[in-house]
């Protein structure tokens, strides 16, 4: 960024700098199109679909979750995309390598910040990945109930494009499962519907 001007205070302009390089999220693009179908929609915006989305369900959790925690963890998950890229969900070999390529993106992309805030960012996005906090199993919830919403509502775009069956989204939504059971009786009517309507395959 050779436009940014230095404030001469180094932990300020680390913070301008990361603020700066995070809006490359709007260009990193999801397989998953907006509900009206005229683009896919890019990183920041699932992330700021999820974030609000935590504020909406939590009364379906089995047990208390800290609703701002879980609207931090939303922002930040898909931060290190920057630098790996977004992974298809569906994409096997996309995601034999993702772990790596997520975590060298991580190591350089907060390593920006002040050591506290670097620190505080990963552990959010450890947990989120971790999946075994309450937090990080309802923020999880949120990220597979958004594009699954989509594909709904979008003839099952995503799924069609992709060549999906419904043992794979079944898959993807076993967190669902396990942890908003009343939010997956609606998951498991649309399922129906999808297959009904040739959007997944059945096998």
């Amino acid at each position: 960024m050779s436009d940014f001007i230095n404030s001469g205070n180094g932990r300020l302009d680390s913070q301008l700098w990361f603020s700066a390089e995070i809006d490359k999220m709007t260009s990193i693009l999801r397989r998953t199109v907006l509900i009206d179908k005229s683009r896919r929609e890019n990183d920041a915006e699932h992330s700021w679909h999820i974030a609000v989305m935590a504020m909406l369900f939590s009364e379906y959790a089995p047990e208390p979750v800290d609703v701002g925690r879980v609207v931090q963890m939303c922002v930040v998950h898909d931060l290190v995309e920057i630098y790996a890229g977004d992974t298809f969900a569906y994409d096997t070999e996309g995601n034999a390598d993702k772990e790596i390529r997520e975590k060298l993106a991580a190591d350089k992309l907060f390593s920006v910040l002040p050591k506290e805030q670097g620190k505080m960012i990963r552990e959010l996005w450890e947990e989120f990945d971790a999946r075994n906090t309450p937090d990080s199993k309802y923020a999880s919830c949120m990220d597979s109930l958004q594009p699954f919403l989509h594909n709904t509502l979008t003839d099952g775009h995503t799924w069609i494009e992709g060549n999906v069956n419904r043992k794979q989204v079944e898959g993807r939504m076993a967190i669902i499962k396990e942890y908003l059971p009343r939010v997956y009786e609606w998951i498991d009517k649309n399922l129906d519907n999808a297959v009904e309507k040739g959007w997944l395959n059945v096998l």
